[in-house]
């Protein structure tokens, strides 16, 4: 009988464990004071939650970096980095545990400026697959799937246009598998401080990879509210939650 209580206790505690939980992250955050916050994070979160209740996967939304610690960190199955940028972490304990948190196999998903999160920090580049680096003003353009396949890009268009900030990234990671491109010839570049020759054309502004024993995608559109009431951009962040927490 002892015997039986303790397999149900053991049982009980790796569901507990095992359990999915998401959290969305929205720090923006600079010592100094001068980077730029989006405005869109609570309509983001909104869109998030509602797309995690269909999952049936709770949630935690949060900009307070005290929730990165080893213990607390080992609730979530996947993090969603919803439009956070500038410094993620305050301190230096909270980078390791999020580092850990994906050596252990989390799932990551970065909407928008979250490449623009610890620039100083190169061990996060490459977890995302590149750092924001620039983007020229914002217009319309087309965007198209690379990657159909991919369970994420299911039900997309092959190519859509939208208005948004074409992101440019550096340090791309030599394992990023691209999802949507853009033709940076036709894009209106006027004031853009960089060459667009020192760019892949097509540019990636979306893509996925397995780093350091994590999942990651990146998904760099989502710049407006609107995005976040749009039926084809919430598919594609349903599809990246549930790629980043292996159920795809």
């Amino acid at each position: 009988m002892k015997r039986l209580l303790a397999l149900l206790l053991l049982c009980s505690s790796a569901a507990a464990v095992a359990q999915d939980r998401i959290l969305i992250y929205t720090r923006s955050y600079t010592a100094d004071g001068k980077g730029y916050i989006h405005g869109n994070r609570a309509s983001s979160v909104v869109a998030l939650e509602k797309i995690a209740a269909e999952l049936k996967i709770p949630t935690d939304n949060t900009d307070d970096p005290i929730v990165f610690t080893p213990e607390n960190l080992k609730k979530y199955t996947v993090m969603v980095f919803s439009n956070s940028n500038n410094e993620a972490f305050s301190t230096q304990a909270q980078r390791d545990a999020f580092k850990g948190w994906i050596e252990h196999g989390g799932g990551w998903v970065g909407i928008h400026s979250a490449s623009g999160n610890e620039r100083n920090w190169d061990w996060f580049a490459q977890m995302v697959g590149g750092r924001f680096l620039m983007h020229p003003k914002k217009q319309q353009f087309t965007v198209k799937v690379v990657d159909p396949k991919f369970p994420v890009m299911q039900g997309v268009p092959s190519e859509f246009t939208v208005t948004d900030e074409c992101y440019f990234t550096k340090r791309f990671s030599d394992t990023i598998h691209p999802l949507l491109t853009v033709d940076t010839s036709k894009l209106d570049v006027t004031g853009f401080k960089l060459d667009r020759k020192d760019f892949p054309n097509p540019l990636p502004i979306a893509w996925w990879h397995e780093f350091d024993g994590g999942r990651e995608i990146y998904i760099a559109l989502g710049h407006d509210n609107s995005y976040y009431e749009d039926p084809v951009f919430d598919g594609i962040l349903k599809r990246a939650i549930l790629w980043a927490a292996k159920k795809q």
